[in-house]
Parts: structure tokens; C-alpha cells; sequence
């Protein structure tokens, strides 16, 4: 199997930082294997730092870029048949996320004429972009428990409105689910993506809103969350966001430059936090409005 030099850096879950791993290769047949234990890799098209930290198309994705491309061959071409992918690839294992990604058509999410169903990240305009699938599924299963009816849930970064809409079906109308992003134009868009699809009503009956704001200082209005997620990595992790989590509460956050993980914040009862590296990713820097129209 010939594979690109390219490629930087994988690692697996819960093992030593990846800049401390060798690299290795995989066939389809092992990469079938390698899956149902979980992976995790960094992949960029240059081993330049610079270009590393610019090469947006593989922001919002964790597992080998291979594999990505071997789903895109496979025609998957439905909402379902996405869902059903992932499934197959033991990355959703929970009955609740399938259901709620199935009902959230990804395509009313992405620009026209995107391959909407391909497990890949995608430019979605303003030096923003909307994540793979697969690390939508990943969040949800990280918030699950946090994401039950009644309870209040924050994106922050929430970009065309995808998983504020998925947040919303899970707490349901007792609930509440908050968008904020700095893109005005995107918090338009995400309000137009959000009306044409199964989170509409609950739009419509507030228990679902989309915000302008900057993200970073959280949205104090719904204040305390059960659930806070964010969309692009923070280089520490921004306390505006653990103070506005509730006792039993949980965030998760990529956070770093170069090289980034996604944390898992736990709040316990009596206000302490605990932190805990859940996987290695690839996302655009959570900055200000101008820097990210500058292009960071």
C-alpha cells in the first residue's frame, strides 16, 4: 500500500501525545480492524507548521484520511445511509445520536451542490467550516447524558446550525439549545438551514435560538448548561465557558495550536473541573471576528 509522505502523524486513543508515536500504515482490511478500536490521526498536506495550521480542509476530523476516502467510494449518498456508515465503522454505538443524526438531514446544512453525505469537513465560506460526520457523532456521544430532556445546552461556534439542531431534538421543548457564532451572516444562514429542517418547531417555540456573539465569553442568558460544546479550538480553555457550566455539567473543547485534542471538561457538584484528552484533531483556531476574516 503506497502511501503519501504527506501524511504527518496518527495515534490511537488514550496512549502517549502524538508527536511522540512513530507512524505506521494500514490496508482497507486492517483499517477495518483498526476502527472498531477506536483511532485517532493528524493529517496535513505540508509538514510545515505553517501550512499545517492553514490546511483547513482537514478541520473537524480525527481519523485517518484514507478511510475517509474509502466511505466517499461507496456511494453514500442519503442521510440514512451516512448514519448506517458510521455505524458499521463503530463510531455511533448509541441508539439516541443515530436517531437524532438521522433526523437532521446533513444536506440542508452544507452549501449547495457539497457532497453532504461524504464523511469529510467542508468550507462552508468566512474561513469557517462545518465538521466531518464522524466528529459530530463523536460530540453527541460525549454529551449524551448531558443532552436529555429539559436540559440547557450551548454551541459555541455554532456555524450553519447543524449540531445546535441536533443539540435541540435531544433536550427537546422543556429544554433549551443556544447557537452563538461571530459570523453574523452564518447566524443568518443557520437560522434559514435550521428552518427547513426536523429542529424547525422547536425554533419556532424558542426552545432552539441562534445569537451573534463571540463564542469565547459563552451566552450568559441560558446560563448554567448541562452541555457545552465548541466548534474550533481554543488555545487554552476559556473559564467564561467553565463558569457557565453546571455542577454535573460537561464541555468539550479542542484545544491547542499545532497540535490539538478534544478535552472533556467535568464539572463536579461541588464546582471542581476535571480535564481529560479525549482524541487528536484537526480544527480552525476559536479567535476573534477580524482574525478569522483575515484568515487567522
Amino acid at each position: 500500500m503506497k502511501v503519501s509522505s504527506s501524511l504527518v502523524a496518527y495515534s490511537f486513543r488514550h496512549i502517549p501525545p502524538l508527536k511522540q508515536r512513530s507512524i505506521r500504515y494500514f490496508s482497507h482490511q486492517g483499517l477495518r480492524r483498526m476502527v472498531r478500536s477506536p483511532c485517532t490521526v493528524l493529517v496535513a498536506t505540508s509538514t510545515s507548521s505553517s501550512a499545517l495550521l492553514k490546511s483547513s480542509c482537514f478541520t473537524g476530523n480525527s481519523l485517518f484520511r484514507r478511510m475517509e476516502r474509502y466511505w466517499a467510494a461507496s456511494s453514500v449518498n442519503k442521510n440514512k445511509g451516512m448514519v448506517e456508515h458510521l455505524q458499521r465503522y463503530g463510531i455511533i454505538n448509541s441508539k439516541k445520536v443515530a436517531e437524532v443524526m438521522e433526523a437532521v438531514d446533513r444536506a440542508l446544512f452544507v452549501p449547495d451542490g457539497s457532497p453532504a453525505y461524504e464523511d469529510s469537513p467542508m468550507q462552508i465560506g468566512f474561513n469557517a467550516t462545518i465538521s466531518a460526520p464522524h466528529m459530530h457523532a463523536t460530540c453527541l456521544q460525549l454529551l449524551e447524558k448531558n443532552l436529555q430532556s429539559g436540559m440547557h445546552a450551548l454551541d459555541v461556534g455554532s456555524g450553519t446550525g447543524y449540531l445546535t439542531a441536533c443539540f435541540a431534538l435531544m433536550v427537546g421543548p422543556q429544554g433549551r439549545a443556544i447557537g452563538v457564532d461571530h459570523i453574523p451572516e452564518l447566524v443568518a444562514m443557520s437560522i434559514k438551514n435550521v428552518e427547513k429542517s426536523a429542529a424547525a418547531q422547536l425554533l419556532k417555540d424558542g426552545s432552539l435560538a441562534l445569537h451573534v456573539g463571540d463564542g469565547r465569553e459563552g451566552w450568559a442568558e441560558f446560563a448554567p448548561y448541562d452541555a457545552i460544546h465548541v466548534g474550533a479550538a481554543a488555545p487554552e480553555i476559556p473559564q467564561p465557558l467553565i463558569d457557565q457550566l453546571k455542577p454535573g455539567g460537561r464541555l468539550v473543547i479542542p484545544v491547542g495550536n499545532i497540535f490539538q485534542e478534544l478535552k472533556v471538561v467535568d464539572k463536579k457538584e461541588d464546582g471542581s473541573v476535571s480535564v481529560r484528552s479525549e482524541t487528536s484533531v484537526r480544527y480552525v483556531p476559536l479567535t476573534s471576528r477580524e482574525a478569522q476574516l483575515r484568515g487567522y
